[in-house]
């Protein structure tokens, strides 16, 4: 037996030592989507990668000295377990005896997580253009060229990446596909120009039918990786091959970024995925506890963390792993005392009350006018327009409705606050200064 057969064996003998030590429920919940990565040279050292942060953390802080020993049992050289997230390069899935029959006709898709499909993409008004953009490509219904999906770190742009891939792979068995983030876009082609072999790489990336990039704006300042991705860009769509480009803004608010590039990623279609409102985030809450089907969870309680964890999706989604998490190891039922009692950092951390007056206060200072002129009768554009984007930030970061923002600017009527919300967020996507004040506002507002 050769050492990648003894690990696969060894692997398969652990997998089911802790299915059977655990029991079904903790097991399937964390430790199933444990991966083994391989191990190192020497034979001292096993590489594990679970597909999220969290999920790492979890089982480095819970199983790490136990998944040691175990290894130790079935082979004494190893030393160290190293557990870390999957990276975006391809991951060996070495299935186990009982996954067999499970496993997919077609290699899994590099880089993705296989959980994030469209079917569990909870959808809203805040994303269901993005949502619907994103399965028309997929489907070949898209003839645009690039995707440009753009919005706040956490709302879902990722989940819709790996979605698009694992339906155009369903769709086209055979298709090339590549993701990765532009992180990686960078280091690989430093990497090729360093090792004097761009022809490899450039071939590689080119042949693909579907080209993904997470999170472009890190191309920013990066003079000839933008010139390489420019010429990717052109040969792949000029080819009709499909792109798909995330970023944490519109193209044009992408700073250090040449302007040929900006204007070839929005030629194609650009949507973006706004803020989750209260609505959408106790809709994923409850999705997810569809999928936990031994959890059960009072609705104040998903009503609790919809309200207080307001950042982003993902730490929503954070929240909830770590409260269910904590009632099964605990065999605690899970009530408002007990979520206050798991989560009560991260509930105190959502909730530092923004005042209204606050944020004029700081729109004021930041434009130089008088506190005084956002509640005045003034229409000159030097006053109108901080004082809608204080009424945005009212909007976005208080509880307050929108007949009590009015009021607090002088009486305006609901209708007002409506009109300058939704000219704020046109505005953050075409003026690029416009949507740094308002970063720095929030920045500002939320420290």
């Amino acid at each position: 037996m050769d050492r990648g057969e003894q690990v696969s064996v060894a692997w398969a003998g652990i997998r089911e030592g802790l299915k059977r030590d655990c029991g079904a429920r903790l097991f399937d919940h964390w430790l199933k989507p444990i991966m083994l990565a391989g191990m190192s040279d020497k034979g001292d050292v096993i590489r594990l990668t679970l597909p999220t942060e969290f999920h790492a953390n979890w089982v480095r802080a819970h199983y790490a000295d136990r998944l040691l020993l175990a290894w130790r049992a079935q082979i004494p050289a190893i030393r160290e377990i190293r557990i870390e997230v999957a990276p975006s390069e391809v991951v060996t899935r070495i299935y186990t005896a009982d996954e067999q029959d499970a496993a997919p006709a077609a290699p899994p898709v590099p880089g993705f997580d296989a959980r994030q499909t469209f079917d569990r993409f909870v959808v809203d008004d805040e994303n269901r253009v993005a949502c619907n953009a994103a399965k028309a490509l997929a489907s070949g219904e898209l003839r645009f060229s690039p995707l440009f999906i753009h919005s706040a770190t956490g709302q879902g742009k990722t989940h819709l990446m790996n979605a698009i891939g694992a339906a155009y792979r369903a769709r086209v068995p055979g298709a090339t596909i590549l993701f990765m983030s532009a992180e990686r876009f960078m280091v690989e082609f430093v990497s090729a120009m360093r090792d004097k072999d761009t022809l490899a790489f450039k071939q590689r990336l080119r042949s693909a039918d579907l080209l993904m990039i997470d999170d472009v704006q890190f191309i920013a300042g990066k003079g000839s990786t933008q010139e390489e991705f420019l010429h990717t860009l052109n040969e792949l769509t000029g080819a009709g091959k499909k792109v798909v480009i995330s970023a944490d803004r519109a193209p044009q608010a992408l700073d250090g970024v040449e302007s040929r590039i900006l204007s070839r990623l929005a030629s194609g279609l650009v949507v973006d995925i706004k803020p989750a409102t209260f609505a959408l985030r106790l809709k994923i809450v409850k999705a997810k506890l569809a999928g936990m089907q031994d959890v059960q969870m009072p609705e104040a309680v998903a009503e609790l963390l919809a309200a207080r964890i307001q950042t982003s999706v993902r730490e929503l989604e954070g929240a909830l792993n770590r409260l269910t998490a904590y009632a099964l190891l605990n065999d605690r039922a899970i009530d408002l005392a007990f979520a206050q009692e798991v989560l009560g950092e991260m509930l105190n951390a959502s909730t530092r009350r923004i005042t209204i007056d606050e944020i004029q206060r700081a729109v004021s200072a930041h434009y130089g006018m008088r506190q005084a002129e956002m509640v005045s009768a003034r229409r000159a554009r030097a006053v109108a327009r901080p004082r809608q984007i204080a009424m945005y930030l009212a909007k976005r970061l208080t509880p307050r409705s929108l007949p009590e923002i009015g009021r607090r600017f002088g009486g305006r009527d609901h209708t007002t606050v409506i009109h300058a919300v939704k000219q704020i967020e046109r505005l953050r996507g075409e003026d690029a200064d416009l949507d740094a004040d308002v970063r720095t506002l929030i920045r500002q507002l939320e420290a």
